[in-house]
C-alpha cells in the first residue's frame, strides 16, 4: 500500500475514533430520499457501486448516509478498511443514540454498519420498534439521501427495504445468470405492491454499447410481461483499477478519481441528482419510509 493511502486511511480512522461530525442544525427544508441498493445475485458490485456513488454525490454538495444493510455479509466499512466503533446492534441494545452510531468514511459519506443489527431489527416488539422509528427519524434534514445496501437477492428483509423506500436500485451485469436474477426480483416485488419505482445500473460492462444491449434486454422484458417502465441509471465500466481499489480497501473514487469507472459514476451521480432536482416530488422524507417500514414489521 502507497504512503499516501496510508496516510488518507489514517485521516479516516482518526476522524472516526472522536464523536461524529454531524451537521448540528438540520435542514428543516430539506426532504431526506430513502433508496434502496439491491440485486439478484452476489458477486455483481452491488456494495462498491452504492459506496462510490454515494461518496459521488457527496462530491456533489449532497448530504449522504449508508446503512449497511446486507445482513451477515455486512462490507460497507471492509471495502473503506475502516472498524466501525458501533453499529446498529449498540442503537437496538439502547446502549448509543442514532448520532452515536453513524460513522464517517471517505469523501465525508455517513455510514452506519449493520452487523447483527438488522436481525436483531425483525424481532423487536411494537414498542421497540416504535422507539427504533423515533430514534432513526431524527436523521430527518440532515440528509439529502439515505442508501440502504441490502443483501443479494429477495430475502424477506430486502422485500421489506425495497418497498418501504422511495426508490431501488437493481445492480446487476451482463451476465445471463445476472440478468435473470435481477429481472426475478423486479417481478417478484411488482407482484406484491405495483408502485414501487426501479432503476437499473448496469456494471462491469465491456463498453457503452454492451451497457444498453444489457438494459434494453430487462427493460423489453418488464415492459412485455410486466408492463412497467424501467430506466437506466447508467454504466459502469469493467475497470481493472476497481478490484486494485477493493484490494487497497479504499473506494475507487477515492483512490483512482481519473480512472474510467470513476468517471462514470459521477456521471451517474451527476445525472441522477439532476433528475431529483427537475422533479421535486413529494418523497414523504424519512417520515414516510419509516411508516411503511414499521407496517410491514408489525405484520410480519
Amino acid at each position: 500500500m502507497s504512503d499516501q493511502a496510508e496516510r488518507l486511511r489514517h485521516l479516516v480512522e482518526s476522524r472516526m475514533q472522536g464523536a461524529p461530525d454531524m451537521p448540528l442544525r438540520p435542514d428543516n427544508e430539506r426532504e431526506t430520499r430513502v433508496i434502496t441498493v439491491t440485486s439478484g445475485k452476489g458477486g455483481v458490485g452491488k456494495s462498491n457501486f452504492t459506496l462510490n456513488f454515494s461518496i459521488a454525490l457527496q462530491q456533489l454538495g449532497y448530504r449522504v448516509l449508508i446503512f449497511d444493510a446486507d445482513i451477515g455479509l455486512a462490507n460497507i466499512d471492509v471495502l473503506m478498511g475502516l472498524s466501525p466503533n458501533y453499529s446498529l446492534y449498540h442503537l437496538l441494545k439502547k446502549e448509543k443514540s442514532i448520532f452515536d452510531i453513524v460513522q464517517i468514511g471517505y469523501g465525508g459519506v455517513r455510514f452506519i454498519a449493520g452487523g447483527s443489527g438488522f436481525t436483531d431489527l425483525l424481532r423487536l416488539s411494537e414498542s421497540e420498534l416504535n422507539e427504533f422509528a423515533e430514534q432513526v427519524s431524527l436523521l430527518n434534514g440532515h440528509f439529502d439521501y439515505i442508501l440502504f445496501d441490502t443483501g443479494a437477492g429477495l430475502s424477506k428483509e430486502t422485500m421489506k427495504f425495497i418497498l418501504a423506500a422511495h426508490e431501488t436500485f437493481v445492480v446487476t451485469t451482463p451476465e445471463p445468470t445476472s440478468l435473470t436474477d435481477g429481472y426475478a426480483i423486479i417481478k417478484m416485488v411488482h407482484q406484491q405492491e405495483e408502485a414501487v419505482q426501479f432503476r437499473l445500473v448496469i456494471n462491469r460492462v465491456t463498453d457503452e454499447q454492451e451497457g444498453k444491449a444489457t438494459a434494453e434486454k430487462i427493460s423489453l422484458v418488464a415492459k412485455r410481461f410486466l408492463d412497467i417502465d424501467i430506466p437506466t441509471l447508467g454504466y459502469v465500466t469493467d475497470d481493472s483499477h476497481v478490484s486494485r481499489a477493493v484490494r487497497r480497501q479504499i473506494p475507487f473514487t477515492a483512490a483512482y478519481p481519473n480512472s474510467d469507472a470513476a468517471r462514470e459514476i459521477m456521471s451517474i451521480a451527476e445525472r441522477y441528482a439532476g433528475m431529483n432536482r427537475l422533479k421535486r416530488e413529494s418523497s414523504s422524507g424519512i417520515k414516510g419510509f419509516l411508516s411503511k417500514m414499521l407496517r410491514l414489521l408489525n405484520n410480519s
